[in-house]
C-alpha cells in the first residue's frame, strides 16, 4: 500500500488553561482523494487543519507528510498544501488579480515572461483570465475564492484545504465553489473540505469525517457515516430532501 500523504497519530491540543481542543486524532488522508469533514461551530475543524500545514502547534501526538515527520518537511508542505480561510480577503494581498496570483512564484524567484505566462496559466484553468487587471476587492465572493485557489495553484500546491467554503455565498457562489471542487477533482488534487453545510457538497466527497467536540467520531464512505448519524453532532443528515447521496450537491440543481 503506498504511504498516506497525511498520518495524524494520537494527537492532541491543550490550551494553557486546560482546555483539550482536540483529542486523541487519528487520521489518514490518501493523496488523490476529497475528503469532508464536518463538524458544527466550534467543533476544532480549523485547528485541526491549522495544524496540518504548521500553523499550530499540536500539545502530544504525531504528523507525518509524506511518511516525515511534518517539522522536518515544513517548507515542502507548505508550498504544496493551502488553506484556503473562510474570509477569502484576510489571504489576498495584491493589487490586482494578475498580482495576487504571482506573489507566490515571485517568492520563489520566477520573473519576467516564464512568471507572466503561468498566472496566465493559472488564470485560465480558474476561469479569472478576464479579471487580471480587475482588483481583487471587486470580485465576488466565488471568485475571491477561486482566486484564493489559484494562488495555491500557482505556487506548485497539490493540496487544497478550504474552511468552511460556502459561508457568507449567495446561490451563484456557492456554485462557483462547487464547480471549483469539481474541476480539482478532476485534476487529481486532494482535497479538504470543512464545512457543515452537507446538502451543497456531500456528493463530491469520497469521504465523510465527523468531528464532534474535538474528537473523531465516524470516518468513512459518507452514505455509511450518514446511517450512523447521532443527533448530538450538531449535523442535519441531507438525505430527506435527496434521493441519494451522489445527488447532494447544489452543483446540480
Amino acid at each position: 500500500m503506498p504511504e498516506p500523504l497525511y498520518r495524524v497519530h494520537k494527537l492532541w491540543k491543550r490550551f494553557p488553561d486546560g482546555t483539550e481542543a482536540l483529542k486523541d486524532i487519528n487520521l489518514e488522508i490518501t493523496e488523490g482523494t476529497c475528503i469532508l469533514i464536518a463538524g458544527s461551530n466550534g467543533s476544532g475543524k480549523t485547528l485541526l487543519m491549522k495544524t496540518l500545514v504548521g500553523l499550530v502547534e499540536p500539545s502530544e501526538g504525531l504528523i507525518l507528510y509524506r511518511g516525515q515527520p511534518l517539522k522536518e518537511v515544513i517548507t515542502q508542505v507548505r508550498q504544496s498544501v493551502g488553506l484556503v480561510f473562510q474570509d477569502a480577503d484576510a489571504q489576498i494581498i495584491g493589487e490586482t488579480v494578475a498580482d495576487d496570483v504571482a506573489f507566490g512564484p515571485k517568492n520563489k524567484g520566477v520573473r519576467g515572461r516564464v512568471l507572466s505566462d503561468q498566472v496566465d496559466e493559472i488564470l485560465r484553468r480558474l476561469e479569472l483570465y478576464t479579471k487580471k487587471d480587475v482588483p481583487p476587492r471587486r470580485l465576488s465572493g466565488g471568485e475571491k475564492r477561486r482566486l484564493a485557489v489559484a494562488g495555491i495553484l500557482a505556487m506548485g500546491g497539490t493540496t487544497v484545504i478550504m474552511d468552511e467554503p460556502f459561508a457568507n455565498l449567495d446561490y451563484p457562489g456557492v456554485v462557483q465553489v462547487l464547480q471549483l471542487i469539481h474541476q480539482l477533482k478532476k485534476e487529481k488534487k486532494t482535497i479538504l473540505v470543512l464545512t457543515h453545510e452537507l446538502e451543497k457538497v456531500l456528493g463530491l466527497a469520497d469521504r465523510l469525517v465527523i468531528l464532534h467536540r474535538g474528537s473523531i467520531c465516524d470516518d468513512g464512505e459518507p452514505e455509511l457515516v450518514l446511517n450512523r448519524l447521532k443527533p448530538e453532532y450538531g449535523i442535519r443528515d441531507p438525505r430527506q430532501h435527496y434521493d441519494s447521496v451522489e445527488d447532494c450537491t447544489w452543483l446540480r440543481s
